[in-house]
């Protein structure tokens, strides 16, 4: 069975549906995927010296004793209780041990993870700290790997990590994003590619297809980070892209083939998604699921 990481503390911050980011979403994908068998490994919480790896250890020091000046939780999007610490630490955590369980079995998923807009500053846009960002340079710290590429198909410009690697030549960002959409300023990943607001199944695919095989062409990693955000899905009200349930479908089946056909392992994390109905958003990161286990 595809390795599936899961913690409770994913959704322990009382964020209400009525929130543009609907966090009772992570429990629900766990719900939906309990309910066709599946099992859950659970990770533990990231330490701080791993954060500190990818973020200021003066940002991860306010994070964790809820000492967040007002100015930057405004600009993450959440007060910054021990609550929402937990949960980011959880994901953190699970994005490590992801990465891990793949490079062991050849793919595995996050049930949470894909905080792209977090760089060493402070975090933005819902995303405390950036857990690809951590995980990557744990394991290449340690020597796990040598080479890492980060897929990033959410439909905002993963900034934050593109920050964070700008200097280092041991991971290849790529993004595929709306380019009309947040964020305004987008700092140069090593592949990007801006679709136009509106985009759809067939454009939409035919440029991903393109723009998977150029990154892993270009980076040929030993490990694919893959966020599969599934905000650029037509009802989703921060995405302005116009995907169908099929759309998505076929884009995570298609990431996850290339990596597959190429024998790269992959870690699956679910990025955005956001929408009032949180069970429809649930449902939709369960596509991620399917593919990586129809290609385990």
């Amino acid at each position: 069975m595809l390795p599936i990481i899961h913690h409770p503390d994913y959704d322990a911050a009382t964020v209400g549906d009525d929130h543009r980011f609907p966090m009772r979403k992570y429990s629900l994908v766990a719900d939906l995927l309990a309910e066709r068998g599946y099992s859950f490994e659970q990770p533990r919480h990231a330490t701080q010296t791993a954060l500190e790896r990818a973020h200021s250890a003066s940002y991860v020091r306010a994070v964790l004793t809820s000492a967040l000046d007002s100015k930057s939780a405004r600009r993450v999007g959440f007060e910054m209780t021990p609550a929402i610490a937990a949960r980011t630490c959880a994901s953190v955590g699970g994005t490590e041990l992801a990465a891990r369980r793949a490079l062991e079995v050849g793919r595995a998923v996050n049930l949470a993870g894909g905080s792209h807009h977090a760089d060493f500053e402070g975090g933005a846009g819902f995303c405390v700290f950036n857990d690809v960002a951590v995980a990557a340079l744990s394991l290449l710290q340690e020597g796990a790997v040598k080479r890492i590429a980060v897929l990033d198909l959410d439909v905002h410009h993963g900034d934050g990590t593109a920050r964070i690697f700008a200097d280092d030549p041991r991971v290849f960002t790529a993004s595929l994003h709306c380019e009309q959409n947040w964020p305004r300023e987008k700092p140069p990943s090593d592949l990007d590619v801006g679709l136009e607001k509106g985009a759809g199944d067939e454009v939409y695919l035919d440029v991903a297809k393109t723009f998977v095989a150029e990154a892993l062409e270009a980076s040929k990693p030993d490990l694919v980070f893959y966020n599969a955000g599934v905000d650029p899905h037509a009802e989703d009200r921060l995405g302005l892209l116009s995907l169908s349930d099929q759309g998505l479908r076929a884009r995570d089946a298609l990431v996850s083939k290339s990596c597959c056909d190429l024998g790269v392992p992959i870690v699956g994390v679910l990025g955005g998604g956001y929408s009032k109905d949180a069970a429809a958003v649930a449902r939709r990161h369960t596509f991620l699921i399917e593919a990586l286990q129809k290609t385990a």
